[in-house]
């Protein structure tokens, strides 16, 4: 079964994020409280499994759940697999759309200064908030197609 195991935001653009538990997607928006969200295009929510981040702590780097500036941070499930238009419902109400897979890196960003590379422009995923809600760390994933 496919699970949330973190839900994490920052105030500020090219930072880590922080992991804080639970919080409240907002229907065409994003994560209420984070710099990414945005009514104004497709990338309003960022998804990146733990089993990515697990791949980086293999090859010895000390990283953990937002410090890819993902969103939410999943157990389970194949996230970059999945194709676009893929529903994903999320605990009782929520329900986001898989918009895009991967994205350009930037060699800004944090976690490529510390480490020299990044796996969310391959292994992240993207999506908009088709409804709303809470989501916590603990609430199941479930996958749909259109």
């Amino acid at each position: 079964m496919a699970s949330v195991i973190a839900v994490c935001r920052s105030e500020k653009k090219g930072i880590k994020k922080v992991d804080i538990k639970k919080g409240t997607l907002k229907e065409g928006f994003g994560l209420i409280g984070d710099a990414h969200a945005d009514s104004g295009w497709h990338r309003q929510v960022s998804l990146l499994a733990l089993e990515s981040i697990e791949k980086m702590r293999k090859e010895g780097y000390d990283v953990k759940p937002g410090d890819f500036a993902e969103n939410i941070t999943s157990e389970g499930i194949v996230l970059n697999t999945l194709p676009i238009g893929t529903l994903l419902n999320i605990g009782e109400n929520v329900v986001l759309e898989i918009s895009q897979i991967g994205k350009e890196c930037h060699t800004g960003c944090t976690i490529f200064k510390q480490t020299g590379k990044c796996i969310m422009p391959k292994e992240g995923v993207f999506a908009k908030v088709i409804k709303g809600g809470e989501v916590a760390a603990g609430d199941r994933i479930r996958v749909n197609t259109k």
